[in-house]
């Protein structure tokens, strides 16, 4: 005989875990890690720095999209295919200057989530529950292409001139430049930001990535996992502060103020932008490479940022003694951005038209798990259930 019984769903206890999820995994991953307590990170089997150091930005995408680093005729193949993918839909350009007229003040990145949105409905992206995995890896590389291409476009509009047009010939860092600037930027300085580019495509779950994966989980498009993403980084704890760690060298201003100005914020308890990490306990290895690089530039600001590193480095191991801070990311980023000429504006949509190639990796792999990410909270409120009180 069937059995007709109702089926209970076991119940679920709660697990307490530390403030802001540190150190909880949530899901497995192949797209890489970061290994805090050695100061190492990797996209897939290969590091990070060392894929910066060595690669060009279109294929440690590939990587991350496809699994495998591209030989050289996968790789332009690769490079070609995304490079056709740059232009923008006629409605989503007529849109732009709207845009950035609204978003003003809070600039390209605000406006990068509503130009989002309409890309994606302008390309009819579909839920990715809806699609198999061929159309979400489309999706992700129309997208991914794009990004630039807005960020650049609504800066200039912002600044009342005209968007450029973006370059098929020129590779992804060269026309992110180009289309800033409108002019072809100079070899060097294109390969820096590169760098800057390929070495924070991806790391680990943070904040912004997270994100990108909790929009996934609900089976939502592309797009709107995106979206959630850039407004997760747009946050100064995040992704906000590779101009605001510039600014700190700006206030500090000369060699003679940097310890009384470094004392004061440390005994106050201010946080020193770019300085510490949430996941390293010891030198940023990204930092590592950024600072390599602007030295390579060398000049006033390149000697002034090494100064002021040594001095907070120096300052906090005698006043918070067994506390370690190092420089992180965002420090010599700040550094390296403005030797290449981008405005501080520019600094965060910057790291963003690097991040998105990997929130869009996150999202393909956050697609192939059919379940949702849904956690708890622990009520502190008022006891209930109360009585309501009668309206008077």
């Amino acid at each position: 005989m069937p059995n007709n019984r109702a089926v209970t769903a076991p119940s679920i206890t709660p697990v307490d875990v530390p403030r802001g999820l540190s150190g909880v995994v949530v899901t497995d991953t192949a797209l890489g890690d970061v290994r805090g307590r050695e100061g190492f990170y990797h996209y897939r089997q290969y590091s990070a720095v060392e894929l910066a150091q060595t690669r060009g930005f279109e294929d440690v995408w590939h990587l991350l999209v496809h699994g495998e680093l591209p030989d050289a005729a996968r790789g332009a193949a690769f490079a070609a295919r995304t490079a056709a993918l740059r232009g923008l839909p006629d409605e989503v350009r007529a849109a732009l200057p709207a845009i950035a007229a609204a978003t003003g003040p809070s600039g390209p990145l605000a406006g990068l989530r509503t130009a989002l949105s309409l890309l994606g409905a302008s390309l009819g992206f579909r839920p990715v529950y809806d699609i198999d995995v061929v159309r979400r890896r489309a999706d992700t590389l129309a997208a991914c292409a794009a990004v630039p291409t807005l960020l650049t476009a609504l800066y200039r509009l912002g600044q009342g001139l005209e968007p450029v047009e973006p370059r098929e010939d020129l590779p992804y860092a060269a026309n992110y430049l180009y289309m800033l600037t409108g002019s072809e930027p100079d070899p060097a300085r294109a390969r820096a930001v590169e760098q800057y580019l390929i070495s924070t495509i991806d790391h680990g779950f943070n904040a912004s990535t997270f994100t990108a994966r909790v929009i996934t989980s609900t089976g939502a498009d592309v797009a709107a996992c995106l979206v959630g993403a850039v407004g997760a980084l747009s946050g100064p704890l995040h992704g906000g502060a590779p101009s605001r760690a510039l600014d700190t060298l700006d206030a500090i201003g000369t060699s003679a103020r940097i310890d009384p100005w470094i004392r004061e914020r440390v005994l106050a308890g201010d946080r020193i932008m770019g300085f510490g990490h949430a996941v390293y306990r010891t030198e940023d290895p990204r930092s590592r490479m950024l600072h390599g690089i602007a030295q390579q530039f060398g000049g006033p600001l390149v000697d002034f940022a090494v100064e002021v590193e040594h001095q907070v480095e120096a300052i906090l191991a005698e006043l918070k003694p067994g506390r370690e801070l190092h420089t992180n990311v965002e420090f010599y980023a700040g550094v390296v951005m403005e030797l290449c000429g981008l405005p501080r504006e520019m600094f965060t949509p910057t790291f963003a038209a690097g991040r998105v190639v990997g929130w869009s990796a996150n999202i393909l792999e956050q697609a192939e798990d059919p379940k949702i990410i849904r956690p708890a909270a622990r009520y502190v409120g008022k006891p209930a259930p109360a009585p309501v009180p009668v309206a008077s």
